[in-house]
């Protein structure tokens, strides 16, 4: 999406720019990832560092002796922390690099002590699975993500994941939603694509959305007369034109399908009534096609 936003029109070498501005983007974004879970690693180390100072303390109080392994036991945070494979990836990438930027995780750390969430969950020494996922859950959106010491550390440390912050944090919400103990070592490791045939469908989305961009728009536009300029230049204009791309230039692939994912994308990534504004310009587009039998579907799975 952001490699289509930032594509200013033209063929021959800007396209293949864009191209290669997505490709390297996609990667950088995969880079941020690991490095957000990097972070969460540490705030964990950092905590089992503090509960062994707060033990060792001359004047320990009995709380201080006999403390809480609650948040120490987190089922997602040890879960990250034991993980050989996600911490072998990080190292071989060189993504370890906040044992040199601690006062980041200090911060952070500190903020999450002193925060209502945690004195909550530290109520009560024992937890569920659930009760740990949610606590990250609202740690990581109210406390992580938002920070701005955070924000500037990652604008520092490479302009583009500014971009991709948000699109980063959002993903990595829905997979702590979706942990289980029984996931296996790769969970928090998924690939980028499923397959060469997943890169080219990607690359060839890409290539015939920018190429027809100003048709796309004009498809949309035409639909939206009480929607202003702004909402079509924004994220639900760009998901709304690669959408109508796939529905007029893959024809094997289900109207359905495409409307389905497209609702499911912006749910997750754009503004909570964004979906009801793409769902009913999509559904009014295709029964305009299948009217006048335009751009009809071929292959399995059409019904």
């Amino acid at each position: 999406m952001q490699a289509i936003f930032s594509y200013e029109g033209g063929e021959g070498d800007d396209l293949a720019k864009s191209e290669s501005f997505l490709l390297h983007s996609m990667n950088g974004m995969y880079d941020l990832y690991l490095n957000v879970l990097a972070l969460l690693i540490a705030v964990h180390k950092k905590a089992e560092e503090h509960l062994e100072k707060t033990q060792q303390k001359k004047l320990a109080s009995e709380g201080d002796k006999n403390p809480s392994y609650k948040f120490i036991n987190n089922a997602i945070l040890k879960s990250l922390r034991s993980n050989k494979l996600l911490n072998e990836t990080i190292t071989k990438k060189k993504l370890d690099s906040w044992e040199l930027d601690f006062e980041y995780v200090e911060i952070l750390f500190k903020a999450i002590l002193d925060s209502d969430l945690y004195e909550n969950y530290m109520a009560t020494r024992t937890s569920s699975v659930q009760e740990d996922k949610y606590l990250l859950i609202d740690l990581f959106t109210e406390i992580i993500a938002p920070n701005d010491k955070l924000y500037e550390y990652f604008e520092d440390k490479k302009l583009t994941w500014v971009d991709d912050i948000s699109v980063v944090n959002t993903f990595l919400v829905r997979l702590f939603k979706k942990f289980k103990e029984s996931k296996p070592e790769t969970y928090f490791l998924p690939d980028l694509f499923k397959d060469d045939e997943d890169l080219e469908f990607g690359k060839q989305l890409f290539r015939k959305t920018v190429l027809n961009q100003v048709a796309l728009y004009e498809e949309v536009a035409r639909r939206t007369k009480n929607w202003d300029a702004d909402r079509l230049a924004s994220i639900d204009g760009i998901l709304l034109q690669m959408a109508i791309c796939e529905l007029q230039k893959f024809p094997s692939i289900p109207q359905k399908v495409t409307i389905n994912e497209y609702l499911e994308i912006a749910k997750e990534y754009s503004t909570p009534k964004s979906s009801i504004f793409i769902n009913g310009i999509l559904d009014k587009l295709v029964k305009e096609y299948k009217e006048e039998n335009l751009y009809p579907k071929s292959g399995r799975g059409l019904l």
